[in-house]
Formats: structure tokens, C-alpha cells, sequence
């Protein structure tokens, strides 16, 4: 849908914007809400959050707002670099785009994008947030890599097919004012 480079990284801004509140809000309140809750005996996970001095990154803990601003630069620019370019090559060499169904061919590049950005992202966020209060250990980061690609895949899969992708478009044709054809 966008047609030249400008347009391209605006699709990608408003793409990662959204995906990665969404993620941060998986990752904290769905998949380790309930530990978190547990851990520092609280009623509520953002009261979790704040009893223990934020989220764990890089070794320390911070505020969940650096959390979102270093997950949506490592994304902005995976996105940028690899995700779009490398969607939208796969796609093709599946698809014919002048031959195929508009709507098919979105889909693909969808899927081809999640396929490559899921294990991307999801190996940032092994290194961004390994316990490296335990030492290092390649063997745990390659496991604790495997678990999110594991958590993060269907959500990545069914959020982008349905709602997110969806939404970016229907915002980005608003935004552009575009005519598209039918």
C-alpha cells in the first residue's frame, strides 16, 4: 500500500507505535502478570511493577516508559532494515502481485513479516532481558529465546492478521487520502 519511501517508513512508525504497546502489555500483564503479582505480594500487576522499581532490562530495573521507547527503536529499525524489504521479497516470490488478489497478497506479506520479525524481536528481548544477575550462559539465552518465539508467535500471527494490520491500513488510507481501487 505505500507507495514510496517516505510513505513506507510512516506505514512502519504506525505499525511498531501500536505492536509495541501491545507486546509490552502481553509480555507484563498476560504472560508474567501473575508472577509478577506473586513475587511482590501485590493486588495488581502495575502496583507489581511499581513495588519493585519497574522492569527488568538490561540488568536493573526501569520505568516501563524506557522499556517501550528501547523496544520501539530496536523495532522501528528491524522493521525499517530487514522486516518490510524482506515481507515484501518473500511474498513475491509466492505470489505474483499484478496476478494475485490484493487481500492475499497483504496477507502474505503479513505472514512473512511476523515469520521474520517474531524470532528477531524475540531474540532482542532474550538479550534485553536476560538475568545476567546469574551470569551468562548461551545455552540459557538460546532457551530463554525458544520460550518467547514459543509465547510470542500466535499472538504476533493472530494480533497482525486481525487488528493491528487492519487498523494500520484503514488509518493509513485515512491519513493519505487515497482512492484506492477495488
Amino acid at each position: 500500500m505505500p507507495r514510496n519511501q517516505f510513505e513506507r517508513m510512516m506505514f512502519a512508525l504506525l505499525t511498531v507505535i501500536i505492536t509495541v504497546h501491545a507486546y509490552v502489555f502481553y509480555s507484563l500483564y498476560v504472560v508474567n502478570g501473575s508472577t509478577l503479582i506473586e513475587i511482590n505480594q501485590t493486588n495488581s500487576v502495575l502496583s507489581a511493577i511499581n513495588a519493585q522499581g519497574g522492569v527488568y532490562m538490561f540488568g536493573r530495573f526501569m520505568p516501563i516508559w524506557v522499556v517501550v521507547i528501547v523496544e520501539f527503536l530496536f523495532a522501528y529499525v528491524l522493521e525499517c532494515l530487514v522486516g518490510s524489504p524482506c515481507s515484501f521479497k518473500l511474498a513475491c516470490k509466492v505470489f505474483d502481485p499484478k496476478e494475485t488478489h490484493p487481500v492475499l497478497f497483504e496477507t502474505a506479506i503479513i505472514c512473512a513479516t511476523v515469520g521474520i520479525m517474531c524470532p528477531a524481536m524475540s531474540f532482542i528481548a532474550a538479550l534485553l532481558y536476560y538475568p545476567y544477575y546469574e551470569g551468562f550462559n548461551c545455552i540459557t539465552l538460546l532457551a530463554n529465546w525458544l520460550k518467547l518465539v514459543c509465547f510470542n508467535f500466535p499472538f504476533a500471527f493472530f494480533t497482525q492478521l486481525f487488528f493491528i494490520q487492519p487498523f494500520i491500513r484503514t488509518l493509513f488510507k485515512a491519513i493519505f487520502r487515497r482512492k484506492e481501487n477495488a
